[in-house]
């Protein structure tokens, strides 16, 4: 562990930013995590170095002041589908270019961002996936950053929007379920991982201006994860393989309802496994986890307390 840092954290209040931010004041960090209004991220209140700004981070002007005696600044902010504006493009890409331009008149140099598996600015197939490579290269062509770039698989844990959501599914059509893409392959990576690899690498010198692909264990299938997070939650599972012209339609009227269960842009994504070809995790010192060893303990019988529920039992007593 090195010396506290001052660290602004872009999407903190979220699902991987609330294990990384809880990390971070662990270890005696100061962290400033801005909240679109002054009731959000109130988990986070508990953690004492954890400072919560209500603020716009899409306007330079208050991105300029976030950052404002930062010696790092760490972007998670990122969307699954589209509504209204938050786009792809405005969230991802414009996002990542006012981020670089803030930082000019900061002291912030270090910057740690969240991509994904398969970001290619020229030939990905989704929005989502062009969107984050147009990130990455904003933040690569800027001279003046300590830049980290972060490519996660789909990420699983307490909370997730993975298995959580299929667990959710199951139950409301009693096991029935038309899957599209059926066959789309992922490496799944556990939210404790994934925060890790963002605090050792914030810690290492030789992690700037490096991409780390990471990746879980085992490679599965998108069946074999519904079948397993339907066994570990005790659900029934019956799966309906949809061939890609019955899935585009499924995904096209999904898309039309609240939530966006799936879109025809997730279903683009999936055109694509969601795997790596190298380990950053290995590169990191980490030893991720199995899938296995971890669903059983929030979608089992038994739960088990994580750590930012540890925290506030402390800081509560």
């Amino acid at each position: 562990m090195g010396p506290p840092m001052d660290i602004c954290v872009l999407g903190g209040t979220g699902f991987v930013g609330t294990e990384l931010v809880t990390r971070l004041a662990r270890e005696g960090h100061w962290v400033r995590v801005p909240t679109r209004g002054p009731g959000g991220g109130q988990h986070l209140r508990v953690l004492p170095t954890v400072e919560l700004v209500t603020a716009n981070v899409h306007d330079p002007r208050a991105l300029g002041q976030l950052l404002a005696g930062m010696d790092a600044v760490i972007n998670l902010v990122g969307i699954l589908n589209e509504r209204g504006r938050s786009t792809f493009q405005a969230v991802h890409a414009e996002l990542a270019a006012k981020l670089v331009a803030a930082t000019r008149g900061t002291r912030t140099r270090r910057l740690l961002q969240m991509s994904a598996v398969g970001a290619d600015r020229e030939r990905g197939p989704s929005r989502y996936l062009r969107s984050k490579g147009e990130a990455e290269a904003y933040i690569e062509a800027a001279p003046h950053l300590d830049f980290t770039l972060f490519r996660p698989s789909v990420i699983f844990g307490p909370r997730d929007s993975l298995t959580n959501r299929f667990a959710t599914l199951l139950r409301l059509a009693d096991g029935f379920l038309p899957l599209a893409r059926s066959q789309a392959r992922f490496a799944p990576a556990f939210v404790g991982d994934v925060a890790e690899a963002f605090v050792r690498a914030l810690h290492d010198r030789n992690s700037c201006g490096q991409i780390y692909p990471l990746c879980g264990p085992q490679v599965l299938t998108l069946e074999q994860i519904v079948r397993m997070t339907a066994a570990v939650a005790r659900l029934p599972c019956r799966i309906v393989r949809l061939p890609d012209t019955l899935g585009r339609l499924q995904a096209a009227l999904l898309g039309l309802l609240p939530g966006k269960p799936l879109s025809l842009d997730n279903f683009r994504s999936l055109t694509v496994d969601s795997i790596c070809s190298e380990d950053g995790f290995a590169r990191l010192g980490i030893a991720p986890r199995h899938m296995m060893s971890v669903l059983p303990f929030y979608l089992g019988p038994f739960t088990a307390p994580t750590e930012l529920d540890a925290a506030r039992k402390t800081n509560t007593n």
